[in-house]
């Protein structure tokens, strides 16, 4: 059970000018961008910053998690989370990118978790 990496989240209208500002900001390519058409969502991630792109109706159901912790397993996280005092928001579920679940920790921090599927991982290494 181990996080790989832990990403901050933005919430924004425009994702191409976000997306613009952030790879100029931090001379990184974008390494995953996707549509999340179930959430009328876009998403994409450079770097350690994972960028929400939608209208304030779409992003509001998101806004209060903090921060997205990319996982190599939902499924153990889940079990070690629920027996460490955690409440489920949204239970693991599939995802464009792989499973997700979000989770209120103990001291009230809402986090999103993700499992990235293999394919995904390969794309973006082959970059």
């Amino acid at each position: 059970m181990k996080i790989k990496k832990i990403l901050t989240r933005l919430y924004v209208h425009d994702i191409n000018t976000a997306i613009d500002f952030y790879k100029k900001l931090l001379s990184e390519d974008c390494d995953v961008r996707f549509k999340y058409t179930e959430m009328n969502l876009e998403l994409a991630q450079i770097g350690n910053i994972l960028i929400l792109g939608g209208t304030d109706e779409a992003l509001e159901p998101f806004k209060d998690t903090k921060a997205t912790f990319l996982v190599d397993s939902a499924v153990e996280f889940r079990e070690f989370l629920l027996k460490n005092g955690a409440i489920i928001i949204r239970d693991l579920k599939k995802v464009p990118t792989g499973m997700n679940l979000t989770v209120k920790h103990s001291d009230g921090t809402i986090i999103e978790y993700v499992e990235h599927n293999k394919i995904l991982i390969r794309e973006s290494n082959a970059k």
